[in-house]
């Protein structure tokens, strides 16, 4: 049986020097509290490790690499002239999230999704959201994501938001912000299983010490909410994935997602349209498809419709899909809703549409296309984290603590020439948790999130009991983006 009393002590070789950093990060740490002792929930594992040699960790750390090499688990990382693939990084200490603080994580999920949801059938609609001033008309409608092609088209089962990515993080007092909304085409859930898989044949005994909630149903439950919202008459759905092909830098996930639900991962040049209805191209003939879970861009989807260059898209798709012959996940002009400067409205959203509070609070955001936000981010610059409104991955974004002067005053340049591209938000301080760097040989804290997943379909929703808990490797970073060198590991509800 493993120990699960007492502290975790300085001569840990592990843990050696653990706290000493802890105190420079000033931030809430997921598996210790201030005498360094081991969060309830986390003495087993916390003991557990605080036993290892470094020789045994190594071991163990080659042996999660392999695996993860075999099973092709890759990410792109981006540099100013190419991407370069390489290895997820994966750390072996778990995230663990109790029951307690997974009920309400969930509640809030739903609750914001739903919410959303509505909001996007409103401004596509009858735009009532925006009539009673909830929201400033110029703010949705000048938003780039906003897409005229969807205005009074009812998509099929009225989802729009079908697959959602929802970033939460843990501030030091405690408490769980929403931090972003991820619409369009969220990735990172195939990381989330292969992650399980390898924490499973790694660390056998102490993953079965624990109660913890299964994610492997997520494919099936993927598969069986795309069925739910094909178009009426359709008993047996065709359900396609559809990749901009393997450039693309989540399309080891594309794959992965297409294998584990049994259907045909397809590209734009193996479909066409005929008399408004989508068909695949097969050995035995056109198979008409009746779902399409999309991961190219609304832009690249139609080249009748959106940009005529585009070689990703299937031309006359969108004519299909306003006939209602196929359902396209999520729904074209979803973005809006993860419009950064739209995020901030997410709470009178919820109060408007559900008469409820929010489960789960925003971070407090200002917008530089509002008068008084913009003047007040000009002159806390250096207290702000900026952000462009139309970007994901951690691009564009400058964080006041540690940018220069001169940084400082070229992106107030920025923000002067194009306000509504930019918002700002106080520097959250991430909780930490403790991630094996190898150039030290230990266990060190860094900063991490949680991206969560909901599938939302007709009379179907469906929270990931858990999710991508996304790593900074970076020493006091606070950016967690793969594509930018952060890393990820298993994250453990508590049954």
């Amino acid at each position: 049986m493993l120990k699960t009393k007492g502290t975790i002590k300085q001569s840990k070789p592990l843990f050696r020097g653990y706290f000493k950093h802890l105190r420079q990060y000033k931030a809430f740490d997921e598996v210790f509290n201030r005498t360094g002792k081991p969060k309830k929930h986390y003495q087993k594992v916390a003991n557990f490790f605080s036993k290892m040699s470094k020789d045994e960790f190594l071991e163990l750390n080659n042996h999660t690499k392999i695996s993860f090499m075999y099973q092709g688990v890759t990410f792109t990382v981006y540099s100013e002239k190419e991407g370069i693939e390489r290895i997820f990084p994966f750390d072996l200490f778990p995230r663990i999230i109790t029951q307690r603080e997974w009920e309400k994580i969930e509640r809030g999920l739903v609750q914001r999704i739903t919410a959303l949801n509505l909001f996007l059938h409103d401004i596509y609609h009858d735009k009532k959201i925006l009539k009673d001033r909830v929201i400033p008309y110029d703010l949705v409608l000048e938003s780039p994501h906003y897409n005229k092609e969807m205005i009074n088209l009812e998509p099929p089962g009225g989802v729009y938001t079908h697959v959602s990515g929802i970033d939460i993080i843990r501030h030091k007092d405690g408490e769980f912000y929403v931090l972003e909304d991820n619409l369009r085409s969220p990735s990172g859930v195939s990381y989330v299983l292969s992650n399980r898989s390898t924490m499973k044949k790694v660390l056998p005994n102490i993953f079965f010490h624990y109660e913890v909630s299964s994610v492997s149903d997520y494919p099936q439950q993927l598969l069986a909410m795309l069925k739910s919202v094909a178009p009426e008459g359709v008993d047996e759905p065709t359900c396609v994935v559809l990749t901009p092909g393997i450039y693309n830098s989540a399309y080891y996930e594309h794959t992965f997602l297409a294998h584990n639900m049994g259907v045909e991962l397809v590209e734009g040049r193996d479909m066409f349209v005929d008399n408004n209805f989508v068909y695949m191209k097969t050995i035995y003939g056109p198979q008409k498809v009746d779902v399409i879970y999309r991961r190219v861009d609304d832009s690249f989807l139609d080249p009748l419709v959106f940009k005529p260059e585009s070689l990703l898209g299937v031309p006359g798709i969108m004519a299909a899909y306003r006939a209602g012959n196929v359902t396209i996940v999520n729904a074209p002009g979803t973005g809006v809703a993860d419009d950064k400067a739209i995020y901030a409205y997410v709470p009178q959203m919820i109060r408007y549409y559900l008469k409820e509070e929010p489960v789960l609070n925003n971070v407090p955001t200002y917008i530089c296309d509002i008068e008084e936000d913009f003047n007040y981010v000009m002159d806390n610059m250096e207290k702000l984290v900026i952000k462009p409104v139309d970007e994901s991955g951690g691009y564009g974004i400058l964080i006041g603590a540690m940018a220069t002067k001169e940084e400082i005053e070229t992106y107030k340049n920025k923000i002067r020439r194009n306000r509504r591209k930019y918002i700002a938000q106080p520097i959250m301080t991430l909780s930490t948790h403790p991630t094996f760097i190898e150039e030290s040989g230990k266990f060190e804290p860094r900063h991490i999130d949680l991206r969560t997943f909901l599938l939302y379909g007709k009379d179907f929703k469906y929270p990931l009991k858990g999710g991508l808990t996304r790593v900074a490797l970076k020493k006091g970073s606070l950016i967690v983006n793969s594509s930018q060198g952060g890393g990820s590991k298993d994250t453990w509800v508590m049954e």
